[in-house]
């Protein structure tokens, strides 16, 4: 049954005959014997739901010793397999609120960072996210924004972040007409461009009614509203409304895309690996992988088997499930 941070399409299921207290004890044997062992941690970590394994981290903490299973994979783990291994036994909306936090310190900005989120994230997403934000870090994640992004991104990140779109499911097709004019008058139609009006839209309707927008301003305009965004903009406001087009269109591709920048190039971005691969684990990992086939013509499991190795890789495979 699908949940508020999972779907029907996820690649991790719960498992059946779920024991919380064998499985931790399998996990304290497999990090504190000779050597840790390795594959007995992907194996359980990746074949257990997340509220399973919230119910392995109490079981383990409840043991004698007293440590977390964080602080012993922290202490017993490395690098990207490390914080694949902490992504994994970390509550959703707690790792987001990380990975926000992440993406705004030190000096800059991760603004492809936060724009993935807030592009893929529902209303009651970031109510969550935002409440595990101010609990973690004692301070109100739109405020932190504030002091660290400005002009018309800062605005359109604010409207997501507050959860002001729209969740009606019902389309309003005379709406939809009247929008793709008003995007049109003001992008296209105009020299220079009114940015506001495509933030307005584009952060607070509905997502139906943001299918049909796109479908009438193609009839208007003859091109499509992401050509015309990344005609008429740039930076990061651009980066942030094309995210927003391509998930109204469907989410599962973009984060297809997003794996695959993480993966070209030089260089693997683990960050973007983890980040993906955790959270839609069981949302709609199966989807991504389709999508990902049909971008690419090779398949999500085979790309990271040629771009990462070792217990990181392995353990990525089996978030990823089959090789499709």
């Amino acid at each position: 049954m699908a949940t508020l941070w999972t779907g029907e399409r996820g690649s991790i299921k719960p498992k059946a005959d779920f024991n919380a207290k064998d499985d931790a004890v399998a996990l304290r044997m497999a990090i504190k014997g000779l050597g840790t062992n390795e594959k007995t941690l992907i194996d359980i970590l990746t074949q257990r739901s997340n509220v399973q394994r919230q119910l392995i981290c109490k079981a383990y903490q409840e043991d004698a010793t007293g440590k977390t299973l964080v602080e012993d994979l922290e202490g017993d783990t490395h690098s990207h397999f490390e914080d694949l291994l902490v992504a994994l036994v970390t509550p959703p909306a707690i790792y987001d609120s990380q990975e926000f936090h992440k993406a705004m310190k030190g000096i800059g900005t991760n603004d492809s960072a936060l724009i993935e989120i807030f592009a893929t994230r529902s209303n009651k997403q970031m109510k969550e996210i935002s409440d595990a934000y101010l609990k973690e870090t004692e301070k109100k994640l739109t405020l932190d924004l504030k002091n660290e992004i400005s002009g018309e991104f800062a605005k359109a990140i604010l409207i997501l972040a507050e959860g002001k779109r729209d969740e009606n499911t019902h389309v309003d097709a005379a709406k939809a007409k009247e929008d793709a004019k008003t995007l049109y008058t003001a992008g296209e139609k105009k020299w220079g461009t009114d940015e506001s009006k495509f933030i307005d839209i584009l952060c607070q309707r509905s997502i139906p009614q943001l299918r049909q927008t796109l479908v009438e301003y193609k009839t208007i305009s003859g091109k499509s509203l992401q050509e015309s965004i990344e005609g008429e903009m740039s930076g990061e406001l651009e980066e942030l409304l094309v995210a927003i087009v391509k998930c109204v269109k469907n989410v599962p591709a973009y984060l297809a895309e997003r794996l695959h920048q993480g993966m070209k190039g030089g260089g693997t971005d683990e960050c973007i690996l983890n980040r993906i691969m955790v959270s839609r684990s069981e949302i709609d990992m199966l989807d991504i992988r389709a999508e990902f086939k049909k971008l690419y013509s090779y398949s999500l499991h085979s790309a990271i088997e040629s771009d990462t190795s070792d217990f990181y890789g392995d353990c990525l495979k089996k978030i990823c499930g089959g090789d499709d």
